[in-house]
């Protein structure tokens, strides 16, 4: 024979709402009496749970229909981009991307946006100031005292373009053809002449020195380029 797992009750209902035992007779059956003799004639109680400090929210039950704004995070921190051990002022790149592929040029120091400040010279090679990436340049072991070249009035700002903004029209649509001679800035013009003036002579001081910067690095066939030390 099957059990029941369904517990009767103690007080059985003789009619709905009427119980067999009193309210005086349950309490002593349940054995509260004893408890609270334990407790010193108090029911015992348990203490309160914390309240949550924030409340969880729900997930939606359903994705909504349109996309909603999220806001933007204001707490990014840009921090500097971290220069390479092989990389000091004063050490001879050879750049691997852009107008100047295959030049070396020489380091001076690393700007606040994280380039690296370079330049050929430019009476030498032809580079004049430049920002670069230190991704595409490669540190050789050569290097210069560079300590008498005063680099630090060179900042990103001096590197900066103003953009014009054209209205479409037909005269636009026929000088599309025709480029605009740009030139740089005179503040620019000036920093260059006062690096290479100093740099110059320490490039002049260093036996050929000259002719190793105004060289254009290349491989030929047969070089293995992991072999090599620069």
């Amino acid at each position: 024979m099957v059990k029941s797992s369904v517990r009767a009750p103690r007080n059985k209902e003789l009619v709905r709402g009427v119980g067999k035992f009193s309210r005086s007779r349950v309490y002593h059956k349940r054995g509260l009496w004893a408890i609270k003799a334990k407790n010193g004639g108090a029911s015992p109680t348990q203490p309160k749970k914390e309240a949550a400090a924030v409340a969880e929210v729900k997930a939606h039950r359903f994705y909504p229909a349109d996309d909603t704004p999220k806001p933007l995070c204001n707490k990014h921190v840009i921090r500097k981009t971290k220069l390479r051990s092989s990389i000091t002022p004063g050490t001879v790149l050879i750049l691997l991307a852009g107008r100047f592929k295959g030049k070396r040029v020489v380091f001076l120091k690393q700007l606040e946006s994280g380039m690296l400040l370079i330049t050929g010279p430019f009476k030498l090679n032809g580079v004049p100031l430049r920002r670069v990436n230190q991704a595409y340049v490669i540190a050789t072991s050569t290097k210069l005292d560079i300590r008498s070249v005063d680099a630090s009035k060179i900042t990103d700002a001096l590197f900066k373009r103003e953009v014009e903004k054209k209205k479409k029209g037909e005269s636009t649509f026929f000088e599309a053809g025709k480029e605009e001679s740009k030139s740089l800035p005179p503040e620019r013009k000036e920093e260059q002449k006062v690096v290479d003036s100093k740099l110059l002579a320490v490039v002049e001081s260093v036996p050929d020195m000259k002719a190793y910067l105004s060289a254009r690095f290349s491989l030929k066939s047969g070089v293995k380029p992991h072999e090599l030390v620069f």
